[in-house]
């Protein structure tokens, strides 16, 4: 009697169709197909290449939708800078289909469409929908990516024993692979021929409401893969500026589950650095990291970019970056790298001037200090260190301005990156902006101009005084070195103190062989002809 009254009273029943509204919510959604007059998102702003790709695997009888942060691009009316795309396609299959197609990555493998050439080329990213897997049935495996390698090698799904993913290769139905997504707003696929938008996970509400929030338990998901840590933190400085916020349930797990992130490869944190510092919000992730109380510990390079955000010439470096970004124009690693550590390649460099070293090896032996102690042996010695070297080794050759050297310092790859990084400085005032000017003019000059231009420099450099000439003095070899002694070091140079009376110049004439046997004494050249049957050791 008394349940049945608790049940009246919370309007429960005991019909069929009480029992069903009862039944526990489905873990992987429930589909709502969306029409634009409800999306709103503009054609006009979809990459034609991503188009293409939906259009050949619909042609030849696969699903295939623009998919994540591109569709949650195009409902705030952002022009996304990548495109990704999702197909019931197997990667085998995705890449029979196109010319210029590859399989890439182990962990889960995708395939990458290429278009175009050289530094106009565009990748669209196309991946299979992935299956929703009970990591609790799962192979586990001790190791990591790199020291189980061999016995991942056959395996589809594996995870670790802290429960992070391994392998994620098993491929299943659309409704399952926005499950395993991360955020509802980047769980929405996108078909640019009907212009209808599938959503499972209520991400066009959550777009609306301007909410972050993680699909599922934020904290399983952060396990299954850490470095979602590092994306909500790009997410969230990416979308702050349009007024998104986290979730609380999804933001209270962060800092305290950064810890996850020593076991994740560190190519690939090296990749998420990039990608949190090139993105075109690289002080809104650094405020960001700050304000999540993340600042540290998440890879010793970002640690460096936190610690040193308020520094000039990287804040002003930064600065560059976004702007360039959000102009479409291309940056390089290389280039951002380099001025992270520039402080500490300068700081070595100037040590080894004040100790009176030579200013490129010093400049050498700062860059190899630098490079072991912030970078170790993640690309620090491979294409992207051999860029930074350039573009450091670069800046004392900007100072020489006459001669062969401005042509020939044009000439180079890197020139630009070089010209770039001698431009902020500039701006810092660590070196004359007029010396930034000049190159600039220099590097879009005609021939006869350029040519103007380096005598007037060679001229202003002649009328400038010059210090006095260290004359040497150097020691008579006849005089003073006795019969077995080495010419090679007998002739020592010593400075002449200034006021001291220079010693009139000798001049040197040759001398004819006494009797043609051999050298005149303390003249310090051989004289004698030359044996007609010479041994090896008459080169001499």
């Amino acid at each position: 009697m008394i349940k049945k009254f608790i049940d009246k009273l919370f309007g429960k029943t005991d019909s069929p169709e009480a029992a069903a509204k009862r039944v526990k919510k489905s873990p992987f959604g429930k589909r709502h197909d969306i029409e634009v007059k409800d999306h709103g998102i503009n054609p006009k702003l979809v990459d034609e290449r991503a188009m293409d790709v939906v259009h050949v695997l619909k042609q030849a009888g696969f699903q295939a939708y623009i998919v994540g942060g591109a569709v949650r691009d195009l409902l705030v009316g952002l022009r996304p800078k990548d495109f990704d795309v999702a197909t019931d396609a197997t990667p085998e299959q995705v890449k029979s289909l196109f010319r210029r197609a590859f399989i890439i990555g182990r962990r889960f493998r995708i395939v990458h469409v290429i278009y175009g050439r050289g530094r106009e080329h565009e990748v669209i990213e196309v991946s299979t929908f992935r299956a929703h897997m009970d990591n609790a049935l799962a192979e586990q495996v001790g190791g990591n990516e790199r020291t189980s390698k061999s016995e991942l090698a056959g395996m589809k799904h594996a995870v670790h024993s802290s429960g992070r993913v391994l392998r994620d290769n098993v491929w299943g139905p659309m409704e399952e692979d926005a499950a395993r997504r991360d955020f509802t707003i980047n769980a929405m696929y996108y078909d640019p021929e009907t212009e209808i938008v599938v959503d499972y996970h209520n991400g066009i509400g959550d777009a609306k409401k301007k909410i972050v929030r993680m699909i599922g338990n934020p904290a399983l998901r952060y396990r299954e893969d850490p470095v979602r840590i590092i994306r909500a933190v790009r997410f969230g400085a990416k979308l702050n500026a349009l007024g998104f916020k986290f979730e609380e349930k999804t933001s209270a797990p962060l800092k305290e589950m950064c810890g996850l992130l020593a076991d994740v490869p560190q190519s690939r944190l090296f990749d998420e650095m990039l990608k949190l510092l090139q993105t075109g919000h690289s002080l809104a992730s650094i405020a960001q990291l700050k304000e999540l109380g993340m600042g540290t510990g998440i890879y010793p390079l970002l640690d460096v970019v936190v610690e040193m955000a308020d520094d000039p010439f990287l804040k002003l470096a930064l600065q560059d970056t976004d702007r360039r970004v959000g102009e479409g124009k291309p940056v390089a690693p290389s280039f951002l790298l380099s001025c992270v550590l520039w402080s500490d390649v300068r700081q070595g460099w100037d040590r080894r001037l004040k100790r009176n070293e030579p200013a490129m090896p010093a400049l050498q032996d700062a860059i190899d200090e630098a490079f072991n102690a912030r970078i170790g042996d993640v690309s620090g010695r491979g294409k992207l260190g051999i860029d930074m070297r350039e573009i450091w080794t670069m800046q004392p050759r900007f100072e020489k301005r006459v001669g062969n050297a401005p042509y020939s310092l044009l000439d180079q790859p890197r020139f630009r990156a070089g010209f770039d990084f001698l431009r902020l400085r500039g701006q810092i005032g660590e070196i004359d902006p007029a010396l930034g000017e000049w190159w600039e003019k220099f590097s879009t000059a005609y021939d006869d101009e350029r040519h103007d231009m380096i005598e007037a420099i060679r001229e202003s450099q002649l009328k400038k005084p010059h210090a006095p000439r260290v004359r040497v003095k150097r020691v008579d070899a006849e005089a003073a070195t006795p019969d077995n002694a080495n010419p090679a070091f007998d002739a020592q140079a010593f400075p002449v103190a200034e006021g001291e009376a220079l010693p009139a110049k000798k001049r040197r004439r040759r001398r004819k062989p006494v009797g043609g046997a051999g050298a005149v004494e303390g003249s310090g050249e051989a004289s004698q002809p030359a044996p007609q049957n010479p041994s090896p050791a008459s080169d001499s």
